[in-house]
């Protein structure tokens, strides 16, 4: 099975880093949160994953495979697939037209398969599947985001604030199928506003702030931590 590691990464938007001297680690089928606030580098790190951002620094493995000399479309055939903050559906397709979107660098098949999965991991998407994607709520949407993801057949999931805009019910519902996903062996990194939620679904988290990892552990232990419970949880 995969196993991500991230060493000394380093990364910039022209001349502005976003990313100082991250280390990350992501064991096969495991669940890893990452938190902090707003502007914190929480999705930069997702991007540098996924390939949209090259770091300048620092290595990235997947599977043994160096993730910062290729091109995004070959981070997805190594076996990861991105959920960006905010879906990016094609919102004039219908929603079984983006589905298809996630399994466009997949060879022989017509993807039946995955779409029965995707269908009975989110049953509300099979009965919109010829509705524009862009008429949806928010939830369908996310829903539809996630789905498109799974047809690429991913070994690992990067999702990035998926209860962002959500109502309660709806959140509730999402998280529950991302628990279900990793239940199948799918490996998760979850970037998520909501650290009670995210540090209650993960196994072990990364705590970011300023573009710097400045605390990692178990996510039942971030949780008790003080600067984290007064800082992120309110509490």
């Amino acid at each position: 099975m995969s196993r991500l590691e991230l060493s000394n990464v380093s990364a910039f938007y022209g001349d502005a880093q976003a990313l100082f001297g991250i280390d990350l680690l992501v064991e096969p089928g495991e669940i890893v949160a990452i938190i902090g606030s707003n502007g914190a580098g929480k999705s930069t790190v997702l991007r540098t994953i996924s390939g949209l951002v090259k770091p300048r620094e620092g290595t990235l493995k997947y599977d043994g495979q160096d993730l910062a000399t290729i091109d995004p479309w070959s981070v997805v055939s190594s076996g990861i697939a991105h959920v960006p903050e905010g879906r990016r559906l094609f919102r004039e397709m219908s929603v079984q037209e983006n589905l298809m979107m996630g399994a466009y660098h997949r060879k022989g098949g017509d993807g039946r398969a995955d779409l029965d999965r995707v269908y009975s991991l989110f049953p509300r998407l099979a009965e919109r599947r010829e509705q524009l994607a862009g008429t949806m709520s928010g939830g369908e949407q996310q829903m539809a985001a996630i789905g498109r993801a799974l047809m690429a057949k991913p070994r690992l999931l990067l999702l990035d604030e998926p209860s962002l805009g959500l109502a309660p019910k709806i959140i509730e519902t999402v998280f529950e199928t991302i628990r279900n996903i990793n239940v199948e062996g799918v490996g998760i990194v979850l970037v998520e506003q909501n650290a009670q939620l995210a540090l209650e679904t993960a196994r072990r988290a990364y705590l970011m702030e300023n573009g710097r990892i400045v605390k990692t552990g178990n996510a039942s232990d971030l949780m008790n931590d003080d600067v984290v419970r007064e800082a992120y949880l309110g509490l």
